[in-house]
């Protein structure tokens, strides 16, 4: 090929390309209403890139990656600390994002429904609409993004009930809906959920069968009933917050294992006792916690649980003798937090010149022991009280070894 011939090619090949390589016009004009219905708060510039006119937005525009001429994914606020974020409301033209894999919008002050057009974005991998006022409900639209695999609406002001086709997505791994004024029961088939976060809420009714793949699970602070005996078969669980609910019934044995090294379950009305074993083969190590705290827990203290770092098991219906497993715990700084507190507990056989490490906390009050050495030992809550020892009368038929040693 002659070389006008190959520079002439050259030049209809670039000809060819460059539309491409420009944003369509269609996503430029939802770019334009997505800008006009939103507004940056005082001390945020993130909307000073967005110059309609500029001849590559793809390129120029703050928080837009393009893809083929469309945009791939919108990201609407800079999320750097300190930036109050964007204000107004989000503009029902991002469906015409039709190539949207991902939106993502900062905290702020952003107001008014999610508009239920997203729904229509099949493409859409990713939806985190965090920290902001957003209101209304979920739409029942997004239960045909099939491709969704993380979706998070957390602590904004939305209400009504989770549409029941949302766990029914294959896809979806990660669902977080805390900290809104969502209400209703939980249904639904769900599937492989990883990560399910609904704490701060106002879900009622009993737990019912949950994905075997779950890893984390948050339902805090909402209006949950009933037993748990639907978390037995998690055995993925890392992670388990329960706490500030209604359940009630036995704590289910499979819940005490070390791989599941963060598990909150106070304030409930759990009753029955605690394992003489655990799940598994290894002991509970650095940076486990478990809190079973304001409950109705009963029966005596096994030894199973002195590994772990962080034990809370202060205002329940515990009785007998403190066993030696935990005293060496404390002594050796493996437990730090060691809150025993208002139970029913009649001896702490500690070692005479018995010195905790700085880092330790260990609270014995309101237990029917003698108060004699403890004072020397412990570090308490204010929530403990003044009072060092149950009235006797409290104390008379549980044990006869009213003592710390």
């Amino acid at each position: 090929m002659s070389p006008q011939l190959l520079l002439l090619f050259l030049l209809l090949l670039h000809i060819a390309i460059l539309p491409s390589l420009q944003l369509s016009h269609v996503d430029l004009a939802a770019l334009a209403d997505i800008k006009a219905s939103l507004t940056d708060i005082p001390g945020s510039d993130f909307f000073s890139s967005w110059d309609i006119t500029a001849p590559d937005p793809c390129s120029s525009f703050s928080g837009v990656t393009c893809s083929l001429s469309r945009v791939s994914t919108l990201t609407l606020g800079t999320g750097l600390s300190g930036s109050p974020g964007l204000a107004g409301s989000l503009s029902p033209s991002i469906a015409n994002l039709t190539s949207l894999t991902q939106l993502i919008l900062f905290p702020g002050l952003v107001t008014g429904p999610i508009p239920p057009q997203i729904g229509q974005l099949t493409g859409l991998r990713v939806i985190s609409l965090t920290n902001n006022r957003l209101t209304g409900t979920i739409p029942s639209s997004f239960s045909s993004l099939n491709n969704l695999h993380t979706l998070d609406l957390s602590f904004n002001q939305l209400n009504g009930e989770i549409p029941p086709g949302l766990t029914r997505l294959q896809e979806l791994k990660v669902l977080i809906l805390a900290a809104n004024s969502l209400s209703g029961e939980l249904l639904g088939v769900w599937t492989q959920l990883l990560h399910l976060d609904l704490r701060k809420n106002k879900l009622t009714g009993p737990l019912r069968s949950l994905p075997l793949t779950l890893r984390y699970v948050a339902l805090s602070d909402n209006l949950l009933t009933g037993p748990l005996n639907s978390l037995q078969s998690l055995s993925e669980l890392v992670y388990l917050d329960l706490s500030m609910n209604k359940f009630n019934g036995t704590i289910p044995a499979e819940l005490f294992s070390p791989s599941s090294s963060s598990m909150f379950l106070q304030r409930n009305n759990l009753s029955g006792g605690l394992p003489s074993k655990l799940v598994g083969s290894t002991s509970y190590g650095e940076g486990s916690i478990l809190d079973l705290s304001h409950n109705f827990l009963t029966g005596e203290l096994s030894p199973v649980l002195a590994g772990v770092e962080s034990l809370f098991l202060n205002n329940n219906h515990l009785t007998g003798v403190v066993p030696e497993e935990y005293i060496q715990s404390v002594s050796d700084g493996t437990t730090k937090t060691l809150f025993l507190q208002h139970n029913y507990l009649s001896k702490f056989p500690s070692k005479p010149g018995l010195v905790l490490p700085d880092a330790v906390s260990l609270c014995l009050k309101y237990n029917c022991m003698a108060a004699t050495v403890m004072e020397g030992l412990m570090s308490c809550p204010a929530s403990a009280g003044e009072q060092m020892s149950r009235p006797a009368s409290q104390c008379s038929g549980f044990n006869d070894h009213n003592s710390i040693d």
